[in-house]
């Protein structure tokens, strides 16, 4: 059950019915990872045999195998043998519940903070081309306005990739909401300092810029990521409220390496994985949250405009384990 019926920024509380709808989404969309690795860690604790090396050694490296990357495995294990140890568990059986319970905590080590208010409140989206950055856009504006009743405004600042302004206001037709942009090749600075003057201007609740889809290797365009941050603050200096990065999650360890990247050149302050129903690896979400230190705040659980589910941790890994 999804405990947090709270909003956070511009987000307003969610009902019961909602909550539950979201958790249903999660679940589905972790359907291989459930039935794959995280299926295979729960046969390991199915039985009442006693506890040995060799069990951690599997539970080591089934973890390592769906994802999890072996700082954070090492990490919830040691975590849950000393639970292990603390309660004087004998059967393996037990030891499942305790795992569940690292690995909730995993996440809530990092849990976001409740967002001040702002208006308009600007999200900055961040992510490599192909993490599922521009469907993440719409989706957001779609909840913003349709469940949540705000006006919002996207800017389309990403004038790198051929085609990515056209996208983005293709969404945005989709979702009902307008787009500001200057096409392919513009300064992109030059679209988000627009974008900032028509939110005022119009009153906007929430505005969602789009950058380029950065490959960390590029420094080029990292610098032109801290530009664009630059330009935001001088314009409303406690902006961005919001630097959310969009990890793909069927990209492995490598999406740990990309958030390490945004993290330095963006200031990263959220995450959301997306594609988690394309993988059987579902492990990626723990060593993104303990890599990089951030909450995780969305995840994307297919391709329709509501499939967009806030993320809960004790959900999440039930859903793991169901």
């Amino acid at each position: 059950m999804f405990k947090r019926l709270f909003g956070r920024g511009q987000d307003a509380p969610r009902t019961e019915e909602e909550a539950q709808a979201e958790e249903a989404q999660v679940s589905q969309s972790l359907e291989k990872s459930r039935q794959g690795i995280f299926g295979q860690i729960s046969r390991l604790f199915a039985n009442d045999d006693p506890i040995t090396d060799e069990l951690w050694d599997d539970l080591e490296e089934a973890l390592i195998q769906g994802d999890v990357g072996l700082e954070t495995t090492l990490y919830l294990v040691n975590r849950t043998k000393d639970r292990v140890n603390r309660h004087g568990t004998k059967k393996a059986r037990e030891v499942r519940d305790m795992l569940k319970a690292e690995m909730v905590r995993t996440f809530q080590e990092f849990a976001g903070q409740q967002k001040a208010p702002a208006r308009p409140y600007v999200v900055l989206v961040v992510g490599v081309n192909g993490a599922g950055k521009t469907t993440m856009i719409a989706k957001l504006a779609h909840r913003y306005k349709h469940r949540f009743g705000k006006k919002v405004l996207l800017a389309a600042g990403d004038t790198f990739r051929a085609a990515a302004t056209e996208q983005l206001e293709t969404w945005a037709e989709r979702a009902g909401v307008p787009c500001v942009s200057m096409g392919q090749g513009a300064d992109s600075a030059a679209v988000v300092y627009k974008a900032i003057d028509a939110a005022v201007e119009q009153d906007v609740d929430v505005l969602i810029i789009d950058t380029a889809g950065r490959l960390q290797a590029k420094f080029n365009l990292m610098v032109e990521l801290e530009k664009i941050r630059n330009i935001i603050q001088r314009k409303m200096p406690d902006a961005p409220h919001e630097v959310l990065l969009v990890i793909d999650a069927t990209t492995g360890q490598n999406g740990v390496l990309q958030a390490k990247a945004f993290l330095k050149s963006s200031g990263v302050s959220d995450v959301a994985v997306t594609k988690l129903d394309g993988t059987s690896k579902g492990g990626i979400a723990f060593a993104i949250a303990q890599d990089i230190e951030r909450p995780i705040r969305y995840i994307g659980t297919g391709e329709k405009m509501d499939d967009l589910a806030m993320f809960d941790a004790q959900s999440f890994v039930d859903a793991l384990f169901a």
